[in-house]
This record gives C-alpha cells, structure tokens and sequence, in this order.
C-alpha cells in the first residue's frame, strides 16, 4: 500500500491550495493530491462564464502547471474517487485502491443536484460543475435553439446570460417570487431579472418542474400546470450536495457537510476539511454552522489546514466574498446578508451601477456591487468591524463608504 504523510482529496481551489500552502509553511514530508477527474486543478468560476462563451481556453484556467506541481514535488494521483476511509488504520479506497496517509485533508467539494422526475435521464441535460460538463455542452450547442435552465441562482443565470449572447432563446425556470432568493436582496434580484429580459432572455417564476419531456433526448420542459418550455437543452442549477459520505460514514460529526472546528479539524484523527463540504462556525453569520461555496472560503480554510498541519498557529475567521460576471455587469459580494433586518439602496438601479448594503440590528453585515468597485474595496471595512453606521449616511453617494469608517 502506498503512504503519504498528507493525502489531499480534492484537486479543486481548496486541494491546490492546501498543497501550496504546505510547501509555503515549509512542509517537507511527501504530499499526494487525489481528484476525480482526469485535468490537474484548474479555476471552476470561469465554467459558467468565458470557457462557455468561449472567450478562455482551458489552459488559461489552470490554477498551476504541471511544472510547479512536479518542483514542488506534489504527487498528482488524477482520476480516483475515495469511496471509503479509515480513521484508526490512516487509509483511503480509491477505486479498489488503498493509500495510507499521516494526515488527510478532505477537499472533495459537492456534486450538483440532479433532478429527479420523469425524464431527468435525458440526453441533453446538463449541469455547469466541472470541464467535462461544459465541453459536453459545447459540443451539442450547435443543434440547439432553444434552452431550459432550471434554477435561477448564480449560476443558472450566469448560463442563460451567455447562452443569450450565443444567440440561443433562452428561459430561465425558477420555484421562487425571484431569482436569487436564497442570496440576495429583492432589488438585487428585480434588476437582474429586468437585464435578462432586456437581453432576450425569458424569466419565469414560481414555476414547478413536472418532468423533462422527450424519448431519447430532451425536447421540451413540463411544468406542474401542463404547460410544455420548448428545449433541446436544459441546464439544471439547483445547488449541490456536500461530497462528505466517506466521511460520515466513518464516523465524522456533520450532516449537511462535516462538521469541523476553527482549525478545519473534523471529529476523526488528522483529518481536517475544507470548502464547499466543510460545515463550520462563522462569526459574519452570527456564529451559525454553515457551509460556504466560494473559492475564498476553499483558499482560506487550505491555508488555516496546512499551517496547522505545520504547527504554525491558525485559525479561520475570513470575510466571505464573492463574485458574479453577466453580460457587462460585475457583481461583488462581501459578507452575508442572511439574517438582514435592514436594505439600504446606495445608488440608483436604472444606471447600472449601485450597492445594497445589509444591516442587522444597525450594523453593515453585507454589500452587493453592481459595476461599483469602490463601494466594494471600501465596504469591506464596514463588515469586518461590524460597523454601526446611519442608514440616510450610507445611502449618500455623494460620501465615500471610506469617510463613514473612518467617522
């Protein structure tokens, strides 16, 4: 059996990172990282934005090349899933396969959630998560002119905005009053629903899926009312499901991701998580367990592992941030909004550029900034000292957000 003193699965953001930072802290043992699929790690977010539209190639996602990988002398065992681990004897099955290690750190992130009713077997229906995913889709968009996608959260409508410009009709299908609902404030999710409509792009909400219709491939959507979406494509954007079974199956403490402390710990010995699977404390959430699907959370929680791991002290208190590129609109996020009891509108929605500052018990908790970098760069501070500030002051685009943190 081969053995590693740290075996990394995952080959993702958090993976990657975790190996670099280990070299960084000066980690000398051997390091191994494990990925389900064939590509070294790469940069996931342009998926869904300039590798489908065409605009970056693959090897510009590349998040190193496989020259780094080999000087630092980081093991690439590609195309293994871990289906199994034991926490008393220090050893993983991978495809059969047993690997020993020292310490292990879980980065296997999510896979997406699949529709399950009738039809959900259909040739032509995707999901936006990984290379092979989006290659597939590319090569059947010339046969397409008309495409379903299902869920209206960031990723379903950073789809529909570039199949849009790729000259396909588009609909968006969403269960909720408005895009976006799980993430974002009502005027954040009227504006963009306005832009895809300005873009072609039909938007339908409240609607419930019935079923994919179609013998061998898809050639519509039926909704729970009987009425029939034409489409030889649907892209499914539902959100994802930790990939933790391994784990909670050998015992670690979670649920809805694995359970894991300040130093990314899980309940099993030296074995630590990280990322979109990592269930966790966080303090710009009012300390509730949460997971966060981001690559700052994936990149900060494999630095916080890997110092650990170092014996370097460390513990993970980062401010969330996140982003989102649709048509020529750049959506920055910091901070979380759930929990919010207050919205302030900075700027005015028509011109394309404004912010949404989120208040809890009069305090800035988030920000969301459309075409507004400075309101973005300078908004941080006020999330991360938990700034109480006036709300008629924060709607006053004439003062810079810098003014109210330094008053």
């Amino acid at each position: 059996m081969s053995r590693y003193d740290v075996l990394i699965v995952g080959a993702g953001h958090g993976g990657a990172q975790a190996a670099i930072a280990l070299r960084q802290n000066k980690f000398e043992g051997t390091i191994v990282l494990l990925g389900d699929e064939p590509e070294l790690p790469y940069e996931r977010p342009p998926l869904s934005k300039e590798y489908l539209s065409g605009e970056k190639p693959f090897e510009r996602l590349l998040i190193r090349n496989a020259a780094f990988w080999e000087e630092r002398q980081v093991t690439m065992l590609p195309g293994r899933t871990v289906t199994a681990v034991d926490p008393v004897a220090h050893h993983v099955t991978a495809n059969g396969e047993a690997i020993g290690y020292g310490q292990l750190i879980w980065a296997a992130g999510g896979k997406p959630r699949r529709l399950s009713c009738d039809g959900h077997h259909l040739a032509g229906i995707h999901t936006v998560r990984t290379r092979a995913d989006v290659d597939q889709m590319m090569r059947e968009l010339d046969g397409v002119a008309r495409v379903a996608v299902i869920g209206g959260g960031y990723i379903g409508l950073e789809a529909a905005a570039v199949l849009a410009k790729l000259g396909k009709q588009v609909t968006v299908l969403e269960a909720q009053d408005r895009v976006l609902a799980r993430v974002a404030g009502e005027p954040l999710s009227r504006f963009f629903e306005a832009e895809h409509r300005a873009h072609g792009v039909e938007i339908r909400l409240g609607v419930q899926v019935e079923a994919i219709e179609g013998s061998d491939k898809v050639t519509g959507v039926r909704l729970a009312d009987g009425e029939v979406i034409p489409a030889q494509m649907a892209i499914v954007g539902i959100g994802i499901l930790p990939a933790v079974a391994p784990l909670l199956d050998a015992g670690a403490a979670g649920g809805n991701g694995v359970l894991v402390d300040d130093q990314c710990r899980t309940s099993l010995a030296d074995v630590f998580a990280i990322g979109d699977c990592a269930l966790h404390a966080n303090r710009y959430a009012a300390d509730a367990a949460i997971r966060l699907e981001s690559v700052q959370n994936a990149n900060d929680q494999a630095t916080v592992a890997a110092k650990t791991i170092c014996g370097v002290e460390a513990g993970y208190d980062a401010v969330p941030w996140f982003w989102s590129n649709q048509y020529d609109l750049k959506l920055q996020t910091v901070g979380l909004s759930t929990g919010h009891d207050q919205l302030v509108v900075r700027g005015d929605p028509a011109t394309r550029s404004f912010s949404l500052l989120y208040l809890r018990e009069g305090r800035v908790i988030a920000l969301d900034c459309v075409n507004a970098v400075k309101d973005y760069v300078q908004g941080r501070k006020l999330v991360v000292e938990d700034l109480a500030l006036d709300p008629a002051a924060l709607a006053d685009t004439a003062t810079p957000l810098k003014a109210l943190a330094a008053s």
